[in-house]
């Protein structure tokens, strides 16, 4: 079988960059007064999630000199639910493949899985909180704010979620994912809302990144402020977010998944595949066949989103941690983002594959996208099909870039995809 042409290409995104990100972390901290929050010698959990945060070593470095200069002691707590095979090593496994070490950031990691309850929401819902973090003198929040890959909502991903599922653990994780769209809708954001405004709290940092996954603006927030802040900033977010420049593609190439590029291993909002009965975006496209070929070395093995794939290769299957990734997807609630489809001897074999059983299409004029994961949309490659709709319309052509002419594409004699 004939595959289509590729044609390499380069997304045009005109969005903000923050040159000097620790200076405006210094004056965002300054401005919501942290020396006047934090007492000399008191203990502060920082905390740091398990998302590939661009800078993120030296954002959380820097909170942490920060935090120090006021006379308090500064220590890194993991905040990212089950992540990590739901174990302190794990997490701090997973910190250390993202930079994020003692040395690197000038603080103790303290990792554990032992949680506290700090109230009760409406029908009885417990919150739970991580102890190390509950018994320090107080908590500084840093997380990215973006589009959930799960749910669609005023409060996402951000703040509140770190409160709320990543200090959670896994307990107070699987409590929120188990009451399915009520859980995401309802029970998360009053759970981050109850921590940050009834616990130790002191402040929080957001952090927002543009569509070249660089850090594009930081804000500081006091607890009472996360709930009517994050809304503004997570519409911001969703415009800064990269996307695909196509609605409508036949097969996604996606090179690789992994728990440092999305919580459930390749972006939703990109790929246009949800997971949750009635949750979408207008704005994704509409696929209709996706391959993974691979998991990424930071994942460690850990392959959520696999299932919502439909062909992966024998070498992707083969990296899977079966026990990180059933323990991450079932505290997630559901089994299906964990399910390993058809995978195919080679990269080659699963491309052909799809484009075979995407329908009724040529195979040289498949609408056919390429992309390394679902963070990097910077550069990509489009079939010969999408490159000659992009040279025929003005409104693509000055937001994709076309950087050569359409060749076939490369396979070693393994079948295995020239990246």
């Amino acid at each position: 079988m004939s595959l289509p042409r590729m044609v390499e290409a380069r997304q045009v995104f005109d969005q903000p960059t923050l040159e000097d990100y620790r200076k405006k972390i210094r004056q965002e901290l300054a401005k919501k007064g942290l020396k006047e929050r934090i007492g000399k010698g008191q203990s502060i959990a920082v905390t740091a999630g398990s998302r590939g945060i661009a800078n993120i070593a030296g954002i959380l470095a820097t909170v942490v000199e920060e935090v120090r200069k006021t006379g308090g002691e500064p220590f890194i707590v993991p905040a990212m639910g089950s992540h990590g095979g739901s174990t302190p090593e794990g997490q701090v496994d997973v910190l250390c493949s993202l930079g994020v070490t003692e040395e690197a950031v000038g603080a103790p990691i303290r990792s554990s899985m032992e949680v506290d309850p700090v109230g009760t929401l409406d029908g009885g819902v417990t919150v739970y909180l991580d102890r190390l973090a509950l018994r320090a003198d107080g908590i500084l929040v840093v997380g990215r704010v973006k589009p959930h890959t799960d749910f669609k909502g005023e409060i996402e991903s951000g703040l509140l979620k770190m409160l709320a599922i990543g200090l959670g653990k896994q307990k107070g994780a699987e409590m929120i994912h188990w009451h399915k769209y009520n859980g995401y809708h309802r029970i998360m954001p009053e759970a981050g809302r109850l921590i940050a405004e009834k616990t130790n709290v002191v402040m929080g940092l957001a952090v927002l990144e543009n569509a070249r996954h660089e850090t594009a603006m930081v804000k500081a927030l006091l607890p009472g402020e996360f709930m009517e802040e994050e809304k503004g900033l997570l519409e911001t977010a969703k415009e800064l977010l990269p996307r695909i420049p196509f609605m409508d593609v036949d097969v996604l190439i996606v090179e690789e998944i992994g728990k440092n590029i999305s919580g459930v291993g390749m972006d939703t909002n990109v790929t246009g595949r949800f997971w949750m009965p009635g949750e979408s975006d207008l704005r994704a496209p509409r696929v209709g066949k996706i391959v993974v070929l691979d998991l990424s070395e930071e994942t460690h093995g850990n392959a959520i989103g696999i299932g919502l794939a439909d062909l992966t290769t024998a070498r992707a299957a083969a990296r899977i941690d079966h026990q990180q990734t059933y323990v991450n997807c079932l505290t997630q609630g559901s089994g299906e983002t964990g399910k390993i489809p058809p995978f195919l001897p080679s990269d080659r074999d699963a491309i052909a594959t799809a484009i075979r059983i995407c329908g009724p299409v040529d195979p040289a004029g498949a609408r056919v996208v390429r992309i390394k994961n679902t963070q990097e949309l910077g550069r990509i490659w489009i079939s010969e099909s999408l490159a000659r709709e992009v040279q025929g319309s003005p409104e693509l052509s000055g937001r994709v870039r076309l950087l050569g002419e359409p060749r076939e594409m490369q396979f070693d004699v393994l079948g295995t995809l020239a990246r």
